[in-house]
């Protein structure tokens, strides 16, 4: 099967923080909304971390994602579950401090929630900015 993006109009998303709780500018919807003029920024504090509920299973094989240089995670770990279950650790990933985007391949997963934990900022109060984010496999 082809690859796809894993992210639809159902799947429902989570943060840790939004940078001074301006969700209008710096909200979780600026992750997936393909524009390179807008982003997610967290506020300060150590591992930031992104949820995504998908509305059915799917199973995971690819993660892309474009950190603001400067502000990026110098390690990513991805957890995930079906439901009902308790999250399990899918893969650790170490991102450069770059603005390009990154592309890491993991070890395919089914799943129905995925939780992206951003350990290590690059950032001295330890905010972390995405620009894009592609959740990436196949929908079951």
């Amino acid at each position: 099967m082809p690859v796809e993006s894993l992210v639809c109009p159902d799947t429902a998303t989570r943060v840790s923080s939004v940078l001074n709780r301006d969700v209008k500018h710096f909200g979780k919807q600026h992750l997936f909304d393909g524009s390179e003029e807008t982003c997610w920024n967290s506020d300060q504090g150590t591992s930031q971390w992104v949820t995504l509920h998908f509305p059915r299973p799917v199973k995971l094989s690819q993660l892309q994602i474009q950190f603001q240089g400067g502000f990026s995670s110098r390690l990513c770990t991805l957890e995930g579950c079906r439901t009902g279950e308790e999250l399990v650790k899918i893969s650790e990933l170490y991102p450069q401090d770059s603005h390009a985007m990154q592309s890491f391949q993991v070890q395919e997963t089914v799943l129905d929630e995925l939780k992206i934990t951003f350990g290590s900022s690059t950032d001295f109060f330890g905010r972390v900015v995405v620009y894009h984010l592609e959740v990436l496999g196949e929908r079951l």
